[in-house]
């Protein structure tokens, strides 16, 4: 019976819940025609918006456009369905947002120095089939992120990359080498990494799991590697890329 009766109890909780309030909140169904109209007004003013910062704001975003965006977005959002933002407050933020966007704009034009800071290099990640360590560093980038990246792009082995190069935008520029001038590299397939040899039983081509450093040793131990002075050696791969 006592289980029964706190059933019942809370049963009666939930049928008690102000539906009314919980769906519409401080407002009541006479606001919702004026929230239709309050997204068409920004909807259009968003448009109009992203017309005036150009092809820049709709592409690939480097950190600079994201905020722009997420500025946008929050001047946007709340005029629709918050009764007290007015429209005219949200349009000025607006305004003033594309005026900041177009002066900065102008400025990463003139300067490189101020185009470097605000916007960040390009970086090179890979030279010759090789990691740069340096950049890796800078980039703070993980080898499985990293060989994910790749492998979107049919790369089985780095000996199949000339040059890789992080972009401002976030993007990965990829440059590889001919068929005939491919050569043994890391790979970059699942699990690549997890055996490292201690010893080298038969003559081929290794590459260092911490670098990609690749060289051809003979049977015995693998020595550090001459590039990061690290130890582990997996067996290179030795596949073309294919296209």
């Amino acid at each position: 019976m006592a289980i029964r009766a706190e059933t019942m109890h809370k049963m009666n909780t939930i049928l008690a819940i102000d539906w009314t309030d919980l769906m519409l909140g401080a407002e009541d169904w006479s606001f919702l025609p004026e929230v239709a109209i309050r997204t068409v007004i920004m909807f259009l003013i968003i448009i109009i918006g992203l017309r005036f910062l150009g092809k820049r704001g709709v592409k690939q975003l480097s950190v600079f456009e994201l905020v722009v965006i997420i500025g946008l977005g929050s001047a946007a959002g709340d005029p629709m369905f918050y009764k007290e933002v007015g429209i005219v407050f949200s349009l000025l933020v607006f305004i003033i947002i594309i005026a900041l966007y177009a002066g900065l704009t102008f400025l990463l034009g003139k300067s490189k120095k101020f185009e470097d800071m605000v916007e960040g290099e390009p970086a090179c990640l890979i030279q010759d089939g090789v990691f740069v360590l340096d950049s890796f560093k800078k980039e703070n980038l993980g080898s499985d992120e990293f060989f994910a990246e790749l492998r979107l792009r049919g790369v089985s082995q780095l000996g199949q990359v000339e040059t890789a190069i992080a972009e401002t935008s976030g993007g990965l520029s990829t440059f590889f080498y001919t068929e005939e001038n491919t050569k043994p590299g890391l790979s970059v397939m699942l699990g690549s990494l997890s055996n490292p040899v201690k010893t080298i039983d038969r003559p081929d081509y290794y590459s260092c799991i911490f670098c990609a450093y690749t060289e051809e040793k003979t049977a015995g131990s693998p020595g550090d590697c001459p590039n990061c002075r690290r130890d582990k050696w997996v067996v290179a791969c030795h596949k073309k890329r294919i296209t």
